[in-house]
């Protein structure tokens, strides 16, 4: 995903992977709400064909209806990591970005000017020296060890254990059912396939050395659920664990962290595939703007502040539905008290804004309106008599200002960024400042104002008023002053 933001700006980049080919398991069935929308900015939604989303999901057991939130989903439905993984691929080779396999980086250096990588293949060793590095390459990171960067966390204390297997028909258990031992889900693949996951009280963490045995797995599942799967054929047997650790920062100098290499936690709602996903669309036009000369002092440190309170909320709660999940009896007070508390629909909103990442909210300045810092949410728009969702204006990765009021004056203070933002010129069907959901979440179309100044990453930086003009606006500061924040000076 980075590679393919940072080639929408014209970026020489470079992709080294360890492995010889792409994967084929995958631990991920899905996305969130907040990355279908990612993927919707670039276009890339349609390449994966009819996507359905899941209305109805959990929070460590307990039954949330997800549609309280406007966008709202448990994610996209039943499309496996390496079906995205391919189809991002696909995304990239078709923007000509260069993608080495079968390299394994064995250190990296870096000075004021550059990052020299040292890797190695069948071949021996090499060098690769590059402006920036990020390391995507997950919790056993080389990169962020080799720049320093420490991991802090929790020491695992639970294990999940699945296997995808065919041959057997089984009950769905969609969101996971306790059992007296534990716990035991049910997730169909397809027309003769399951993935079968569970979570053994008795056993927590499994002490026998080595890879878990699809017999372990079982016995275990049988023990537990009262279904047999012993005749089945595994396809895949593996395990995760509730370890959770993030890097200390996201940055060191010219190496940055994404994905798992920035954060690990327990498997929950998608959200481990779904926030690297989004730290590489808030890291990519950012690197693209310095690489061009044209970065603010400051914007490169603004990945770790805007990413790391979002990673450091997705560990907690995951370590907090573990708890309500996979708990024993000594947890039944904690569940009725929650089970009471979400009955409630702003703790409603409140757990799905935090699981989808439909509410993260970015300080981008200004006076607190709204719609500040929030997600640009999909709307209907006219533009040139032709009705499409605003999403598409984010297609290129460039910054949008949404003329909602046809105001020359605004386009005139925007023509000094015009090489880096674009500015559009829009009706809305609803122009009455409803806030998009009414609740604080986002805003697609900019109801009841006159201009909205959108990030490349789909979060909003400004807005104005019909009539207030591009100096006195109201999110409480000029246009300029926000264009110059995320854009650098005007050309």
């Amino acid at each position: 995903m980075l590679a393919g933001e940072l080639s929408l700006h014209g970026v020489s980049v470079l992709v080294v992977d360890r492995l010889a080919g792409p994967i084929r398991e995958s631990r991920a069935l899905g996305f969130s709400a907040r990355t279908i929308e990612e993927f919707a900015q670039r276009g890339l939604l349609s390449r994966l064909g009819d996507v359905d989303v899941i209305p109805f999901g959990h929070f460590g057991g307990v039954p949330l209806d997800y549609r309280v939130v406007e966008g709202g989903s448990y994610g996209a439905r039943g499309i496996p990591q390496a079906r995205t993984e391919a189809m991002l691929a696909g995304w990239i080779a078709e923007r000509g970005v260069t993608v080495r396999r079968g390299i394994e980086v064995t250190g990296l250096t870096q000075d004021e000017d550059a990052v020299t990588v040292h890797t190695a293949d069948g071949d021996g060793a090499g060098v690769l020296t590059a402006r920036y590095v990020v390391g995507c390459d997950g919790a056993r990171s080389m990169v962020r060890t080799c720049a320093g960067i420490d991991f802090p966390g929790t020491e695992p204390t639970v294990e999940l254990r699945f296997a995808d297997v065919t041959g057997v028909q089984l009950r769905p258990r969609f969101s996971g059912e306790p059992v007296p031992g534990g716990m035991v889900m049910v997730l169909p693949l397809g027309p003769d396939r399951s993935r079968v996951i569970y979570y053994d009280r008795a056993q927590p963490l499994r002490t026998t050395p080595g890879p878990i045995t699809f017999a372990e797995v079982a016995e275990a599942f049988g023990r537990l659920s009262g279904e047999d799967i012993s005749g089945a054929t595994p396809l895949w047997v593996s395990s995760t664990t509730d370890v959770s650790r993030q890097a200390a920062q996201y940055r060191s100098g010219r190496v940055f962290v994404a994905g798992d290499a920035a954060h690990i936690h327990l498997p929950i709602g998608a959200q481990g595939m779904s926030a690297g996903i989004q730290d590489a669309v808030n890291l990519g036009w950012k690197l693209a703007l310095d690489l061009k000369g044209h970065a603010p002092q400051a914007l490169l440190d603004t990945y770790h502040g805007e990413r790391h309170p979002v990673g450091a909320r997705i560990l907690a709660n995951t370590l907090a539905q573990r708890t309500l999940y996979l708990g024993g009896g000594e947890v039944d007070p904690l569940r009725q008290v929650f089970g009471e508390l979400v009955r409630h629909e702003e703790v409603q909103r409140h757990l799905v804004g935090m699981v989808t990442g439909l509410d993260i909210r970015h300080d981008v300045g200004g006076n607190g309106h709204p719609l500040l810092g929030r997600r640009l949410a999909d709307r209907q728009i006219t533009r040139d008599g032709v009705k499409h969702s605003v999403l598409t204006l984010l297609e290129p990765g460039r910054g949008v200002l949404l003329d909602l009021a046809g105001s020359p004056a605004l386009r005139a203070a925007a023509r000094g960024w015009s090489d880096r933002v674009d500015t559009v010129t829009v009706q809305t069907p609803d122009n009455d400042n409803d806030n998009a959901n009414g609740h604080g979440h986002g805003d697609g179309g900019g109801g009841g104002l006159g201009g909205v100044l959108v990030r490349p990453d789909g979060y909003v930086a400004w807005v104005g008023a019909p009539h207030d003009g591009p100096g006195a606006a109201a999110s409480g500061m000029p246009l300029t002053t926000a264009l110059g924040r995320w854009f650098g000076p005007a050309r």
